[in-house]
Formats: structure tokens, C-alpha cells, sequence
């Protein structure tokens, strides 16, 4: 892979400790929101802010995570949380900034595992799930901690598809050798698409909404027991037709075993008449 400017690095650099308190500020206000205590706080927080890079870092066997390596994630995430304790942070103000802000760190943390994980040469796929596990990884499980279903999982508009798309930006920019471009390039894509997911909550078919499989057997099913109605009753309708054909036929050209008691199939001859029988008595 291409050396990156050294501007574009500092930039990242920036977005990602920015991000690391944006994130230790939302944890924090989960925390308020669940009641929990000050360590409830500083956990959500750390999970929030750092557990998708930590995640990322140890999948890919990078040594210690960078999250632990370098004290001041920890602190900045621990900052966050504090803020959330000292401040109840809500209302439409707050929820703008939150998601405007959160956007863009998605795109920049979606470009930053997926151009780790180019660095090592793991394939396509590989560096596009690790981009997105550095995105939403975090929130995943601090959802978890606070006994919630990830909201990535459904019902929420798009969050983890803006960082499949910036990943997946990346990987191309960087498979055609213009790595420093994808970096600008690519967390745009990510940012744009999670903030009009936002605005006109677009969000995913779940799977009670959306069963093609389902409906198609239904269909099908509907149409096998339609077709056997069908040739049934042709069945019947064919075999009441042939029926009448051999009725008529017998009744045209009878055999002689089917005609009546004595009748035969010979014309008789016919009897004689007054006349016949004068002659005869004379």
C-alpha cells in the first residue's frame, strides 16, 4: 500500500480522538438514561468510545490495542463520560449535533480499520468487515452492556450500511493505488448517506416485512393445489365424456350378447296376414 501524506494522517489522527470523546459523551448519556452509577459511566463510555478498534486491533493480532497502548484514548473516553455525568444533555439541539457528529466519525473510523487491515494485505471482504467493525463495533457493545439490542440490527435508520459503503469505497481507491485519495474521498460517501439516513429515515426491510422466499412458496403452493382442482375436475368432465361416447356407440352397433331377451340382430320376417290365411283354410 501507498505511504499516506503525512496531513491526511494528522487529520485521522484529530477525527479519531474527537470521535473517541463524541462517543465516551454518548455512552455517558445512556448511562444517565439507565440510571447507572459513575462506574456504569466510565464503562459505557470506554465501550462506546474504544471497543470497536480494540475488537479490530485484536483480530487483526496487531500487538497491544491502540486503545490501551496509548493512554489518552482512555482518558478522552473517560472525559466523555464525565461530561455526560455533569451535564443532562438532551433535547433537539443536542440530538442534531449527536447524530451530525457521530456521522462523520462513522465515515472516518470506517476508512481507518479498513486501511488497517489493507496495511496487513488481508483480502477485500476482510478489510471491508474490519472497517465496518471499527464503525459500529463500539455501539454494538455498549448496547449489549446495557441491555439493549444493537440498534445496527434493525428498526433504526442506516448505520452500518454507510460504513459498508465508505469501506468499501477504500478498498477500491486503494486497490487502484490512489490511497490517499479513498481517505478523502471515502469517508464522504459513509458521512453523506448516515446523515440522509437520519433525515429521511431510510432504514432496512426487516425480516417480518420482507419474506420473498416465504411468499413465493405460498404462491406456489397455492398454485400446485389450484392445478390439481383443476385437472381433477378435467379428469372427471374427460372421463364422463368418454362414458357417453361408448354409450352411444354401444347403443349404434349393439353385439348381440348386449341386445334383450328375444330380440337378435336379424330382421324377422314378417307375419302373415288375413289374406295368408284364407289361402291356407281353403
Amino acid at each position: 500500500m501507498e505511504t499516506v501524506d503525512p496531513t491526511i494522517d494528522a487529520l485521522y489522527r484529530g477525527l479519531d480522538l474527537i470521535g473517541v470523546v463524541l462517543n465516551g459523551i454518548i455512552g455517558g448519556t445512556i448511562a444517565r438514561r439507565r440510571n447507572f452509577d459513575i462506574i456504569g459511566f466510565i464503562f459505557l463510555a470506554l465501550f462506546s468510545a474504544t471497543a470497536g478498534g480494540m475488537i479490530r486491533d485484536m483480530l487483526i493480532s496487531d500487538g497491544p490495542a491502540a486503545a490501551i497502548s496509548d493512554p489518552l484514548y482512555l482518558i478522552l473516553a473517560c472525559a466523555g463520560a464525565l461530561v455526560a455525568a455533569l451535564t443532562d444533555l438532551k433535547g433537539k439541539a443536542w440530538e442534531i449535533f449527536k447524530v451530525h457528529g457521530d456521522a462523520i466519525i462513522l465515515g472516518a473510523w470506517s476508512v481507518t480499520g479498513c486501511v488497517k487491515a489493507l496495511a496487513y494485505d488481508m483480502p477485500w471482504i476482510a478489510c471491508i468487515f474490519m472497517g465496518v467493525l471499527t464503525a459500529v463495533g463500539g455501539g454494538m457493545v455498549r448496547d449489549v452492556a446495557s441491555g439493549q439490542i444493537p440498534s445496527v440490527f434493525g428498526g433504526n435508520p442506516l448505520y452500518a450500511t454507510p460504513a459498508i459503503i465508505a469501506s468499501g469505497v477504500m478498498v477500491i481507491f486503494a486497490e487502484t493505488g490512489h490511497t490517499g485519495l479513498g481517505m478523502i474521498i471515502a469517508p464522504l460517501f459513509g458521512t453523506s448517506l448516515a446523515v440522509m439516513a437520519y433525515w429521511f429515515e431510510w432504514v432496512l426491510p426487516r425480516g417480518l416485512d420482507y419474506a420473498p422466499i416465504n411468499y413465493t412458496a405460498a404462491q406456489m403452493a397455492a398454485a400446485v393445489k389450484k392445478a390439481e382442482k383443476l385437472g381433477f375436475k378435467r379428469g372427471s368432465e374427460d372421463s364422463d365424456a368418454k362414458h357417453d361416447q361408448r354409450s352411444a356407440k354401444a347403443m349404434r352397433h349393439p353385439k348381440p350378447g348386449d341386445m334383450p331377451p328375444g330380440k337378435t340382430g336379424r330382421r324377422h320376417a314378417p307375419k302373415a296376414g288375413k289374406d295368408d290365411a284364407g289361402d291356407e283354410d281353403s
